[in-house]
């Protein structure tokens, strides 16, 4: 279990941060994962967000619980995992199983099993993550909000990366934050690049997944510097 929270903002080089920059493995060079993800932790990033999709909730298949599985011991990152898939549930004690440090679900998939997914997760002393797509409202995550780590707006429709930004959908960081706990963690994904993580900042987000602006970036050790703010 994670129990000092600032350890959550801390680079594996021990320096601390306002925020956290978790970029998603979606955009990396899958040949070479750990070398990848291990580049990115050496200039700052302190998570590695792992886009799990079922071509069900979302059009899209990626990847599963053995491969967080595999890069447990392989690098120093916290492992943010990210279900993007129905019946999320019966899923969730695979990805404890496989050491992820961060389980975030969507309340769109968990339907009258919300409880019981953040309660799973917690159990396990895994941090527990809820979020919601662009056009679902924060009213309906309204009640589970005191129970979670984290809430995830996504600024895109997940299921692909390299979407445009919607700012509309980030306005719902504003609503989140008016209402937590301090010690909350806001996380948006969706388009995340200097210029709209200064506009989630603004609104109340800590946490930034970022892809294609993090792995295809030509001065990755930059852009990751640039979302730690």
């Amino acid at each position: 279990m994670i129990k000092d929270l600032q350890a959550l903002y801390t680079s594996v080089d021990g320096s601390k941060h306002d925020y956290i920059v978790s970029p998603s493995i979606l955009s990396s060079d899958f040949a070479n994962l750990e070398s990848e993800i291990k580049k990115t932790e050496s200039y700052g990033a302190q998570w590695c967000h792992i886009d799990v999709m079922d071509g069900h909730f979302v059009p899209n298949i990626t990847i599963g619980a053995p491969v967080v599985k595999s890069l447990k011991n392989r690098v120093k990152t916290k492992l943010d995992a990210h279900l993007m898939i129905e019946n999320p549930l019966k899923y969730i004690p695979d990805f404890i199983a496989a050491g992820s440090d961060i389980i975030t679900f969507h309340v769109e998939a968990s339907g009258d099993k919300t409880s019981d997914c953040i309660q799973m997760i917690k159990n396990a002393g895994v941090l527990a993550g809820i979020s919601i797509k662009p056009k679902t409202p924060v009213s309906v995550i309204k009640d589970f909000i005191p129970l979670v780590d984290m809430v995830l707006v996504m600024t895109v429709e997940p299921g692909f990366s390299g979407q445009k930004f919607m700012t509309e959908a980030a306005q719902k960081i504003k609503e989140v934050r008016a209402f937590v706990k301090e010690d909350l963690i806001i996380q948006v994904d969706g388009g995340i690049n200097a210029e709209t993580a200064e506009i989630c900042r603004e609104y109340g987000a800590n946490c930034f997944v970022a892809g294609n602006y993090v792995y295809k970036n030509p001065d990755m050790k930059s852009a990751i510097k640039g979302l730690l703010g």
